[in-house]
């Protein structure tokens, strides 16, 4: 007598090899006395590595430094609000404390501009699949979406938790966004989260330490992110606060980070909107 498969059986069977994180390499490079991290934490579910953070902080405990890491974000959160999620193991979720204390606020919007940088560098030197970046807080390859980065302030103090959402085994079904992507649909060979992981963070706290050190964007980071920008050069549409539109060309980033816009009739700064390629 023949038996018949589910569809969730078929499901598990369709799906890919998705192994739980190994953190030992990390701990090893990155944490300890003289190292860039104070602490690494890795929890198989929560609702939002960011909301958890922000609660600790506002709860008294010092996050500066922590890296939160999920296996399974419930609730994820992106701007305006927006709500997303992925199936288990299926990308590299984290969220990490950044001590703003040394530059001054006006140079904080700089800290998703550099997180972004650094995925898409680590994207690119681990897998060999070139990444750009969309701005202000995404991660593309091509017109697909790879990964996103939000970033809060933890006010009253002065650190700011800056967390990251990247695809690797997410595949075209599981995608909850018909424009989203991952190292799998790509074609990449190297799945290894572990390992992305690890040079992810490798590149950003080396990026924040110099954003640091010199009190806000130094020349290099301003130019290695224009050259990785996929929005520089580039006809968009920004809907801003107050449902106001403009449409121009994308020119250059101002010493903010915020978005130079030609709209043919004057160049306008934006700091916050939603950006949309025109063709």
């Amino acid at each position: 007598m023949g038996s018949c498969l589910t569809a969730d059986t078929l499901a598990a069977m369709a799906a890919p090899h998705r192994p739980p994180l190994d953190l030992a390499g990390v701990r090893r490079d990155l944490l300890g006395p003289g190292r860039p991290l104070r602490r690494l934490e890795l929890v198989q579910t929560t609702g939002s590595t960011n909301a958890d953070l922000l609660a600790r902080q506002s709860g008294g405990e010092d996050i500066a430094g922590l890296v939160l890491i999920a296996e399974h974000q419930s609730a994820g959160r992106g701007r305006h609000g927006r709500r997303w999620s992925a199936p288990n193991g299926s990308q590299i979720t984290f969220s990490i404390g950044v001590d703003a204390s040394g530059p001054t606020p006006a140079a904080w919007g700089w800290l998703p501009l550099l997180t972004g940088l650094a995925a898409a560098d680590a994207v690119t030197a681990t897998t060999g699949i070139s990444a750009g970046l969309k701005w202000p807080n995404d991660v593309m390859v091509g017109e697909g979406k790879l990964g996103g980065i939000l970033a809060e302030v933890a006010a009253p103090s002065p650190v700011i938790v800056v967390g990251l959402g990247l695809n690797v085994t997410l595949t075209a079904e599981e995608a909850p966004d018909p424009r989203a992507t991952s190292l799998l649909m790509l074609g990449s060979t190297m799945l290894d989260r572990s390992a992305l992981l690890g040079s992810i963070l490798a590149e950003l706290t080396a990026r924040i330490d110099r954003w640091r050190t010199a009190g806000g964007p130094e020349p290099q980071l301003v130019a290695d992110y224009r050259a990785r920008s996929v929005t520089l050069g580039t006809r968009v549409r920004a809907l801003l606060p107050g449902d106001r539109e403009i449409t121009g060309t994308a020119t250059d980033l101002d010493e903010l980070g915020q978005l130079l816009i030609d709209t043919g009739s004057e160049t306008v700064s934006v700091s916050a909107g939603d950006i949309t390629h025109l063709r």
